[in-house]
């Protein structure tokens, strides 16, 4: 079983949340408030930009996601400690690093290892990578604006803010089922899972972060190593200065 997130850091979500005047536990998190799908929790914010990552059913083994979400779990229980023993004994305790830092270092990891190519890797096909890109930008400014993407040999990121009526898990369930269906037809696979059921969603807090967000999504296929700079990549939304 996979390890439960950690609470610090949906303890700290919650009071972003209420601070921006969102009542985690309202109805309807889909637009605002937290909710579950699997084992990653995730923070919705009705007229929030996100990060979002979606990856191909062999791009991360159980066995290194259980590693690496071990390693957060073992991390943010430690924290938990500190917090709790610096809340008994005042500042002679140490408190090591925060949950933003453990938060932050697990996804870089991930992030390291899916640029390392694992799998099929059919997104880097140029059939499969040209009805993905088509995919994400089929609906821009009506379901959604699209900001910043880029499409991987195993993943994909994009930067969107969804317009009003529409939610994010609406947008990213109708790109996944069409690009799978899609896709496995040019594969000629039939009844096989192309995606991960989980995607990574990030809310965006503020400009500084959308623009690290936006930077770090472009830049992708350079710092994998697939281009000289990006861009070069024909899949992104970097590709001849198309960026935003």
């Amino acid at each position: 079983m996979l390890p439960v997130d950690p609470a610090p850091r949906l303890d700290r979500v919650r009071y972003e949340l209420r601070a921006t005047g969102v009542k985690p536990t309202a109805a309807g998190p889909l637009r605002s408030g937290i909710h579950t799908r699997g084992y990653l929790p995730h923070v919705k914010r009705e007229g929030a930009a996100y990060f979002i990552t979606f990856r191909l059913i062999d791009s991360l083994p159980k066995e290194v996601l259980l590693n690496l979400q071990g390693e957060r779990a073992k991390r943010s229980r430690r924290l938990a400690a500190q917090q709790e023993a610096a809340k008994k004994h005042g500042p002679a305790v140490r408190i090591e690093e925060d949950a933003e830092a453990i938060e932050r270092d697990y996804r870089r990891k991930m992030e390291r290892y899916l640029d390392t190519g694992v799998g099929e890797c059919w997104l880097g096909r140029p059939e499969i990578a040209g009805l993905t890109a088509n995919a994400l930008r089929h609906f821009d400014g009506q379901r959604y604006h699209l900001g910043a993407w880029v499409v991987m040999p195993n993943h994909v990121h994009a930067v969107l803010w969804p317009t009003p009526n529409h939610t994010l898990s609406s947008i990213v369930q109708s790109w996944k089922r069409f690009i799978s269906r899609e896709a496995n037809r040019l594969l000629g696979r039939t009844g096989e899972s192309f995606w991960q059921p989980e995607s990574f969603d990030h809310w965006i807090r503020d400009e500084r972060e959308h623009a690290r967000c936006c930077g770090y999504t472009v830049r992708n296929p350079d710092v994998a190593g697939l281009c000289r700079a990006p861009e070069e990549w024909r899949w992104s939304s970097a590709w001849r200065g198309e960026v935003k």
